[in-house]
């Protein structure tokens, strides 16, 4: 595979027992996007920071699409596989621990996070989504044998997410054995507080140190 490293930004914890935040940028984004935002969830973790591989019109994203809400599968799933061999190689050479990451992805950067949930399902330890998509049309992630809880947001005048896909993506998700968790916002494809904070709510009580 001819697989290419990802431009990220890294700060640690200085706590090897830390869970390390993934944070997944949406289109046209990059790795200082959603630095600000991870500030609000504490200090105690790890944060790892990618920017997309990909360039559409020059805006970064995660993986190609073939036009609005159509996504190039085919390249989804290199990119996905891309991106976990990166996190291995990066686990090691800065000392986290590859099995405490929790991503959070905004748009396209929550859609790769779910293309990692369906493609190896027990990599992640949780993760944020915030606006995502079904990745897939007909995969479906391999059954777990741990809980894997999931923050999941949906905005409920999103012109870009079908509300009914997003219902059909829950419960495939549950099936499969993840703890979904599934506010609606009053919003757009935007972000909101409402979004942050209840993210933050859920994040504390599901990975606390110790």
């Amino acid at each position: 595979m001819n697989f290419q490293p990802l431009e990220y930004i890294y700060k640690s914890s200085g706590n090897a027992e830390a869970y390390t935040l993934l944070l997944l940028h949406g289109t046209g984004g990059d790795e200082k996007d959603l630095i600000p935002l991870s500030k609000e969830f504490g200090t105690d973790f790890n944060v790892l920071s990618l920017r997309g591989n990909v360039s559409e019109n020059g805006m970064p994203r995660f993986f190609k699409r073939l036009g609005m809400g159509i996504f190039d599968e085919e390249d989804l799933e290199f990119r996905t596989n891309e991106m976990a061999f990166f996190l291995e190689e990066i686990a090691v050479e800065k000392g986290f621990d590859i099995k405490k990451i929790v991503a959070l992805g905004y748009s396209n950067g929550a859609n790769i996070a779910g293309s990692l949930l369906v493609l190896q399902s027990d990599f992640l330890a949780g993760a944020i989504l915030f606006r995502p998509m079904n990745p897939f049309k007909d995969k479906i992630p391999a059954a777990l044998n741990r809980e894997v809880p999931i923050f999941l947001s949906s905005g409920k005048f999103d012109p870009t997410v079908n509300p009914e896909a997003t219902e059909k993506y829950i419960s495939m998700l549950k099936n499969a054995g993840f703890k979904v968790s599934h506010p609606e916002i009053n919003a757009g494809h935007n972000l909101t507080q409402d979004d942050l904070e209840l993210s933050v709510g859920w994040f504390k009580d599901n990975f606390r140190i110790g």
